[in-house]
């Protein structure tokens, strides 16, 4: 039987197997404990996503809710995408750093952050990436990289 797309974050983490859930469970408690005040949870493509709701800021280039980070279980690993990461070279630098400090492997393109295992993460390293900005300093810096 197939699962049916998950509408709510109770739905994504029950469709889980219990040992990927309990590894997204830590990771969200994690991002929920240190999230600035304005963002919402939901479920948005296919993960659960940290974003500015769109009567909140409605001028996004596709027209769905701002994401500033999301969180998913992919069949092979755990994915983070750091969207506050985008383009903020200094901050991105400062985690690679941790990462390095922490003798951990980081696998990152330009937002997502690969992991297979909850001890792949400096949980402190990300509970800062995580606090970096309120909704409106994200915003700022979203409207200023469309400029450029």
């Amino acid at each position: 039987m197939a699962k049916t797309k998950p509408q709510t974050v109770k739905d994504y983490l029950e469709q889980l197997p219990e040992d990927r859930r309990a590894v997204v469970s830590a990771v969200r408690q994690v991002i929920r404990k240190h999230l600035p005040a304005g963002y919402r949870e939901a479920v948005n493509y296919g993960v659960i996503s940290y974003e500015i709701p769109l009567d909140r800021y409605p001028n996004t280039y596709n027209g769905q809710p701002l994401s500033y980070i999301a969180l998913g279980a992919k069949k092979n690993h755990f994915a983070l995408y750091l969207m506050c990461l985008y383009m903020n070279e200094s901050e991105r630098s400062w985690l690679c750093e941790q990462f390095k400090k922490a003798g951990k492997k980081l696998d990152m393109g330009k937002a997502c952050l690969r992991f297979r295992a909850l001890d792949d993460l400096p949980l402190d390293a990300i509970a800062r990436i995580v606090a970096l900005a309120t909704p409106d300093q994200y915003i700022a810096r979203y409207e200023a990289g469309r400029r450029e």
